[in-house]
C-alpha cells in the first residue's frame, strides 16, 4: 500500500518511521523547511526510548505532491488540516482512504470537503512523540491506535488499514465504537494539554500537584456531559484513572504534551479550540456551561497573546 503521512511533526514522524521500518512504501509531507531539508540530507534521526536510529524516508513539501496515494494519514495540527488537504489534492485519488488522527474533536467536516465520506476513517491514538529539532524525533513508551470507517458498509477497508498499521508495531485495532475512544482521548487531552502549557510543566509534574485530582475530575465530567448529548456515555471513573495512569515516569510522565511543545517551546498558536474549546462551545449549544473548559481555553488564548504566538 502506498502511504502518505500528511503532517510529519512528532507523531507523523513516529508513524512514518515505524511504517518504513516495517517495509511499507511511505512518504512524509510537511511544510516546515528546516525539518524537510534535514530529513532529506541526514534521514530521519530517531531516539526511541534511548536507542538511536536513522532511516532514509522520502519527504515532500505539500506543493510538491503530484500523485495519489492509497492511504493518507493526517497528523497536522487542527488549525492546519484544511490548508494541508487543499495543498495536497493530487494525493487524494478516487479510492484514497484518509485516516484522521488529530487531537480534539470536530475534524470530520473538514476532511469531508476533500474526500467522499465512504473513504474517510476516524481514529484515536495514544502514542506519544516529540521533536528534538528539525529531522530529530524522540519516541516515548508504548501506545495503541483504534480506527473505524465513517460510513457503514466499509468495515473491511477499515480493518485492512488497521491490520497494516498493526503490522508496523502500532498496536492498531478496528473499533466499531471508536467515537467513544475519541472522546476518551479528548478528555485526557482536555485534562492535561492546556494545563501543562499554562503551568510550563510535564505530565508528571502536573499530576503530582494537590490540585490535579480536582481539575481532572471536573474536566472529565464536562467532556462526559457533552458526549452524553451525542449518545456516548463515558465511564467517568475509568477515564479519570486513565488520565492519572500517564503521570508515572514508568509511563509518559516525563513527556511535555503537544500544547506545551507548540506554545511554550515553539511560540506557536495552539489547537485548544478543538479540545477544551470544542467542549465549551458544544456545551452552550446544548444549553449548559462547561466552566473548567471555558477557563482553560481563555487562559491558553491569553498566554498565546502574551507570548506573541503565531
Amino acid at each position: 500500500m502506498k502511504i502518505a503521512i500528511a503532517g510529519a511533526g512528532a507523531m507523523g514522524s513516529r508513524f512514518g518511521y515505524q511504517l518504513k521500518k516495517a517495509g511499507q512504501d511511505v512518504t512524509l509531507i510537511d511544510p516546515w523547511t528546516d525539518h524537510v531539508e534535514a530529513i532529506r540530507e541526514h534521514g530521519l534521526q530517531v531516539d526511541y526510548d534511548g536507542q538511536l536510529d536513522s532511516v532514509e524516508i522520502p519527504i515532500l513539501y505539500p506543493q510538491e505532491v503530484t500523485e495519489s496515494y492509497d492511504l493518507v494519514v493526517c497528523f497536522t495540527k487542527a488549525l492546519g488540516l484544511d490548508a494541508m488537504l487543499a495543498n495536497i489534492k493530487p494525493a487524494l485519488g478516487e479510492h484514497t482512504r484518509v485516516l484522521c488522527l488529530l487531537n480534539g474533536l470536530g475534524h470530520e467536516k473538514t476532511v469531508e470537503k476533500y474526500v467522499p465520506a465512504e473513504n474517510f476513517l476516524i481514529g484515536n491514538t495514544i502514542w506519544t512523540a516529540g521533536l528534538d529539532g528539525p529531522g530529530k524525533a524522540h519516541l516515548y513508551g508504548s501506545g495503541s491506535l483504534a480506527l473505524q470507517n465513517v460510513v457503514p458498509g466499509h468495515e473491511e477497508q477499515a480493518k485492512e488499514v488497521a491490520e497494516l498499521l498493526d503490522q508496523a508495531g502500532l498496536n492498531a485495532t478496528f473499533d466499531p465504537n471508536v467515537r467513544y475512544s475519541i472522546y476518551r482521548k479528548a478528555a485526557l487531552n482536555g485534562c492535561v494539554n492546556g494545563v501543562c502549557a499554562l503551568l510550563d510543566c510535564n505530565l508528571g509534574s502536573f499530576g503530582s500537584t494537590d490540585s490535579a485530582p480536582v481539575i481532572i475530575r471536573e474536566v472529565v465530567s464536562e467532556f462526559a456531559a457533552v458526549a452524553a448529548q451525542e449518545g456516548i456515555i463515558l465511564d467517568q471513573p475509568e477515564v479519570v484513572s486513565y488520565v492519572e495512569s500517564i503521570f508515572s515516569p514508568d509511563s509518559i510522565g516525563e513527556h511535555f504534551p503537544s500544547l506545551h511543545q507548540d506554545l511554550v517551546q515553539k511560540g506557536r498558536l495552539t489547537e485548544i479550540d478543538f479540545i477544551n474549546g470544542a467542549i465549551a462551545r458544544q456545551a452552550v449549544e446544548y444549553g449548559f456551561r462547561a466552566p473548567y473548559c471555558e477557563l482553560i481555553t481563555l487562559l491558553v488564548h491569553s498566554k498565546e497573546q502574551i507570548l506573541g504566538a503565531k
